[in-house]
């Protein structure tokens, strides 16, 4: 009997496809954003969505972050189920206000009187020169806030999955895609952007990390793209140094998956954390601070931490790849972690 040929998509098509089967399912969820109609979003989150559904549920806003989230968070208050899209993480600054002190808060000063069913979704991260202003990921921004759920899919198969989930979740949630995760004709082509993504509509948890590689000698945990570049790295430190690692894709910002982290650690006794995020006050620095207190008589050696250093993202293609986290640096970071005890 032959075996049914499973079906790939890249990153953006998975992410409109989850869209568009929830439009279907819900008539109340539409989406907002610049250039999320004819265009489909600048990283085609929206593909295809407004020729299906029409100008009505597929608005394209003017170039005003501040009054259309602003708007998502009025319509999700009565009770629609609006997908807002900030089309670059970094122009949060321009709307700080509806983000932090309004989807954040509101639920919470009304008793949960007032629901916010919303997603907010953002292109994050660097690796194609893009500059300070377009190229941070701040998961460490958001998760620190509370009042919002936070994700960041590191594959097409949970792209699709955990928007569903976002989408039908009564709180309001930041969807943060990678930008070198989309599968763009127009960037650099990466394996880790295509996958087998079922038809039917599925769920993956907001809240579960993923262990995508077994081990037994050091825990690396990473989001996104530093989990896939830290896979790299395990692959390498098992084939020239007997280093048998476990890799840890955090998915989840906000709320962490303490148990999956803890659980691996108390295995492999070692841990090393890589971010593509800031490295003061960042999520390495939590997920340390996690370990140190819930499992600290459990290591064998000091937390490890790599993540960009204290400054812009450079233009400069050499210097990104500078500050940038990559699997070379993990490789040798880990590598002295584990033989220099």
């Amino acid at each position: 009997m032959e075996t049914a040929k499973k079906r790939i998509l890249t990153g953006n098509k998975a992410m409109a496809e989850a869209i568009a089967l929830e439009m279907e399912r819900d008539p109340n969820v539409f989406v907002l954003g610049e250039d999320v109609g004819k265009y489909g979003g600048i990283f085609g989150s929206t593909q295809g969505l407004i020729d299906r559904f029409g100008k009505e549920r597929v608005l394209d806003t003017p170039i005003s972050e501040t009054a259309f989230i602003g708007a998502a968070i009025g319509a999700a208050a009565e009770g629609m189920r609006p997908i807002a899209e900030l089309m670059f993480v970094d122009f949060f600054g321009v709307c700080m206000d509806q983000i932090y002190n309004h989807m954040a808060k509101i639920p919470y000063m009304s008793g949960g009187n007032v629901r916010l069913p919303m997603v907010l979704m953002t292109a994050v991260g660097g690796g194609y020169n893009d500059a300070a202003q377009h190229s941070q990921t701040l998961y460490a921004t958001f998760g620190h806030m509370p009042g919002l759920k936070v994700v960041a899919p590191s594959n097409p198969y949970d792209l699709k999955g955990m928007m569903i989930s976002a989408i039908r979740d009564d709180n309001p949630v930041l969807f943060m895609f990678h930008k070198s995760l989309q599968g763009l004709g127009w960037m650099e082509q990466l394996d880790a952007s295509v996958a087998h993504v079922p038809e039917e509509a599925y769920t993956v948890p907001l809240d579960k990390a993923k262990v995508v590689r077994e081990g037994k000698d050091v825990t690396i945990v990473g989001i996104q793209m530093m989990t896939h570049y830290a896979v790299q790295a395990a692959e390498r430190l098992a084939k020239e140094e007997g280093i048998e690692a476990e890799v840890i894709d955090l998915r989840s910002v906000a709320p962490i998956d303490k148990e999956t982290i803890l659980q691996s650690v108390r295995k492999t006794r070692r841990l090393f954390v890589v971010d593509e995020d800031y490295r003061s006050y960042g999520m390495t620095a939590e997920i340390a601070a996690i370990v140190a207190e819930e499992a600290f008589y459990d290591l064998e050696a000091p937390i490890g931490r790599l993540a960009v250093p204290d400054v812009p993202i450079p233009y400069s293609a050499p210097l990104e790849d500078f500050v940038i986290p990559g699997p070379n640096k993990i490789f040798e970071h880990v590598k002295k972690l584990v033989h220099e005890e």
